[in-house]
């Protein structure tokens, strides 16, 4: 069995989420194996038990808390260069690491990796949605020119094309407190427009490696039910365009965005 002792599954747990143990399997049923730690600013008895069941690591955060900080804390707590951030709802194809280790095999090296994915909404996977599509459109400049900062800008300034749970962090570069938290809901998408800038690639593995849960209950579902992420994607936009062209984006990216509701 090939492993990867360089990489790291830091697998975010909150409250009592029913798909929890379902993750943990995903990244321990992986083709290249690698480490995997769970962590959580929410500890109790429901996480604890599956920590114990797969005996894994697990961390708790007495810290400050927010999507962004308990990233950052999980983060922290490895001992690897290379860093995933496993949302629990999520489910990691057993091909993901295997993919990004042939990459790294090449010599060559990335500021993050990540690749395509597909929706489960009410316990299956769907059909390619609209959005997904033009996200892999978006993506599309990366496979030859992942290094080009104008490549990385394309994924990003329409909207962000690149699934956070399914990104692959380079700490040599980036760190091990990576995330900006200046955001609730788009600090990803703020996070990957700093790296943007750095000299680097941004590898896109052409291929699903993983599929995201949408769910009402999510912390995603949550914020777009109050508007932030209205709020934060207005404030993002206008990083790469005018004021009157981010209003025009916001007016067709305002019904994008609804996929991401539970129906």
């Amino acid at each position: 069995m090939q492993e990867f002792k360089n990489h790291t599954f830091a697998i975010c747990a909150y409250k009592e989420s029913e798909y929890l143990e379902e993750c943990v399997k995903s990244v321990l049923n992986q083709t290249v194996k690698s480490n995997v730690i769970i962590t959580t600013s929410t500890p109790n008895d429901y996480i604890e038990e599956i920590a114990r069941k797969y005996n894994i690591k697990l961390f708790v955060n007495y810290g400050e808390t927010g999507i962004g900080q308990d990233w950052n804390f999980a983060v922290s707590k490895t001992k690897t260069d290379y860093v995933t951030i496993a949302h629990q709802d999520d489910i990691y194809n057993e091909n993901y690491l295997e993919k990004i280790v042939e990459y790294l095999n090449t010599g060559k090296d990335f500021i993050i990796a990540f690749g395509d994915y597909r929706e489960i909404k009410n316990g299956k996977v769907i059909d390619l949605t609209k959005n997904l599509k033009i996200k892999k459109l978006l993506l599309s400049p990366l496979k030859k020119n992942n290094d080009k900062t104008w490549a990385k800008n394309f994924a990003l300034k329409f909207g962000t094309a690149i699934c956070c749970p399914c990104v692959t962090l380079n700490t040599k570069i980036v760190g091990k407190t990576p995330y900006l938290t200046n955001m609730k809901c788009d600090l990803d998408w703020e996070t990957w427009y700093e790296f943007s800038k750095l000299d680097g690639a941004f590898l896109y593995i052409n291929e699903e490696l993983m599929k995201h849960r949408i769910h009402e209950n999510s912390e995603t579902s949550n914020l777009i039910e109050n508007n932030v992420r209205l709020e934060e994607d207005y404030e993002m936009f206008k990083r790469f365009w005018p004021k009157p062209i981010a209003k025009i984006l916001m007016h067709f990216y305002k019904g994008a965005i609804k996929t991401n509701s539970n129906g």
